[in-house]
């Protein structure tokens, strides 16, 4: 389907849930529907289009997004022009449901289809009829014609709906094809496809001409990317070294990781290549063997175990993050203690943690009862997060003293919070096209808020009166989160932070100045 030419003077709101893969979604949604003239705003009663972005992994997200569908049930009664759209994920996978839940809905779009949706929201508003389009389910046709109907779409960018000004996300390859039995990610992102190394360099230039200081490679196991081009076939490694030297880039990171896709050649890419970031994340989802044989993650401990190894040996200043997932089927009280046991062995930066959710579509929802109360779930979440919040502080304290290069995002959310209390509308204080940014992955349930500090007289440190001082926040090139003071227009360099003190999750700091002499070159960071 061709896009619309029709130029559109109306406003659009979009809510997203879920993952990096969905803020990317959003993203380009919204840069393809501001060349058809929309305007993105931040209040849903003012627009005359409204998109949700979904997610499908954990029902409590499916919920949330009925729910926030619901508000506009009856919004259409003074504003017959509204459209209402439900895309991304839950729209793949639920389909012609959404209409049954939320008959309100004019189209559903699937993660496949996204580029269509300024013509079906044009033929929404002309028509009045509602509009799905979707993918192929992996059982509708051939692996070729199933990967055909998932389309990507990725050189359009808008840099206003990126985590910062200074941050892009690069999807480098789309779908799963590990069939995980508790995961939805194969039925509603299609089978696993690596895009062109070129498209990808192409679109890494240009993010960087719009001034992105990070990227951030994304896929749903994005160590098994593979594409061969011009007679070579690149790995995850090769395409790491193609962007490395891209002027203007200073970070590259890629996420999630597949244990077994964990390969030296990428250890040593790493390694050699000095602007990519120590830090993997690497889901375990268990330390139960028999557990993750239920969940067909196709690994064992001490598989993983190996593979920590060569992450020790190859990159010892490396942090590795997780997943896990309590109260999978079957999880006895001696399975859930090796998963204790697992993260008091390896350590983790931090973990994402989920309460198990059966899935319609996947095979633990066809084929194991879900057997483990709601009750005992929540206190084995509860349980390994508070020894992960444990081991997360400990590995913190080692900062204490340590000088660390930081990446500045910008303002931390209190100072943003403070801003917008004192400051009017007209306010310049904040910086052009900073925003909050969507949730952090996982959710409250996954890992607390990065905890950014109100610096004050009961902190180690006086709070900088100065009133271009604020309240910044950044990380380290091992992921770990730092907040110190200074003035905003330190965001998208590299500064050198001195840590003073810690939390579970965020590192405390002040900027190191350098005492310089006459005649020499050096710039000093930008202290006010």
């Amino acid at each position: 389907m061709s896009q619309s030419n029709t130029p559109h003077n109306g406003k659009l709101y979009i809510e997203t849930v879920g993952c990096q893969m969905n803020v990317l979604d959003s993203e380009l949604v919204v840069a393809a529907l501001k060349q058809q003239g929309y305007d993105l705003c931040d209040d849903p009663n003012s627009a005359d289009t409204i998109l949700f972005n979904t997610c499908s992994v954990r029902e409590h997200a499916e919920h949330k997004t009925y729910s926030s569908v619901g508000r506009f049930k009856y919004g259409k009664r003074k504003r017959p022009n509204l459209v209402i759209g439900v895309i991304g994920c839950m729209a793949q996978q639920d389909q012609d449901k959404v209409f049954q839940k939320a008959p309100h809905v004019d189209l559903v779009v699937g993660t496949g289809q996204l580029a269509e949706i300024p013509t079906l929201v044009d033929e929404v508003r002309s028509t009045r009829k509602k509009q799905l389009a979707v993918s192929l389910k992996r059982k509708e046709g051939s692996r070729d014609e199933v990967a055909g109907s998932f389309e990507s779409y990725d050189p359009l960018r808008d840099p206003t709906m990126r985590p910062s000004p200074w941050q892009a996300f690069v999807r480098i390859m789309i779908g799963c094809d590990k069939f995980c039995t508790y995961c939805v990610v194969p039925n509603t992102r299609g089978p696993e496809q690596s895009r062109s190394p070129v498209q990808i360099l192409s679109e890494v230039k240009t993010l960087a001409n719009q001034g992105v200081k990070e990227i951030t490679f994304l896929g749903q196991t994005v160590n098994s990317y593979s594409h061969t081009e011009g007679g070579k076939t690149y790995r995850l490694s090769d395409l790491i070294a193609l962007v490395h030297d891209t002027p203007g880039i200073e970070r590259i990171k890629f996420v999630t990781n597949y244990p077994k896709d964990m390969t030296v050649d990428l250890l040593e890419a790493i390694r050699d290549l000095p602007k990519v970031s120590r830090y993997l994340h690497v889901p375990l989802q268990h330390g139960c063997d028999s557990q993750l044989k239920l969940m067909k993650r196709g690994y064992t401990v001490a598989d993983y175990r190996e593979m920590m190894g060569r992450i020790r040996e190859y990159l010892p200043d490396c942090s590795v993050s997780s997943d896990f997932i309590v109260g999978f089927c079957q999880e006895t009280e001696e399975a859930f203690q090796k998963c204790l046991d697992s993260v008091n062995e390896f350590r983790f930066k931090n973990s994402f943690i989920f309460k198990y959710s059966p899935r319609p579509g996947t095979k633990a929802f066809a084929l194991y009862e879900d057997d483990v109360p709601e009750l005992v779930k929540k206190r084995r979440n509860n349980e390994l997060l508070k020894l992960q919040n444990e081991i997360s502080g400990e590995d913190n304290a080692e900062f204490i003293g340590r000088k660390v290069e930081v990446l500045v995002e910008g303002p931390s959310k209190w100072a943003n919070k403070e801003t917008r209390k004192t400051e009017d509308s007209s306010s310049t204080q904040n910086l052009p096209g900073w925003h909050g940014g969507a949730e952090p992955v996982g959710g409250s349930e996954a890992a607390k808020e990065p905890e950014l500090i109100q610096l004050g007289s009961d902190s180690p440190k006086e709070t900088i009166s100065e009133p271009t001082q604020q309240q910044l926040v950044g990380r380290t090139k091992c992921d770990r989160i730092v907040v110190f003071e200074g003035n905003p227009r330190l965001s998208g360099t590299l500064a050198d932070i001195e840590v003073y003190d810690v939390t579970q999750t965020t590192l405390l700091g002040e900027i190191v100045t350098h005492h310089l002499q006459p005649g020499s070159s050096p710039l000093l960071p930008i202290l006010g």
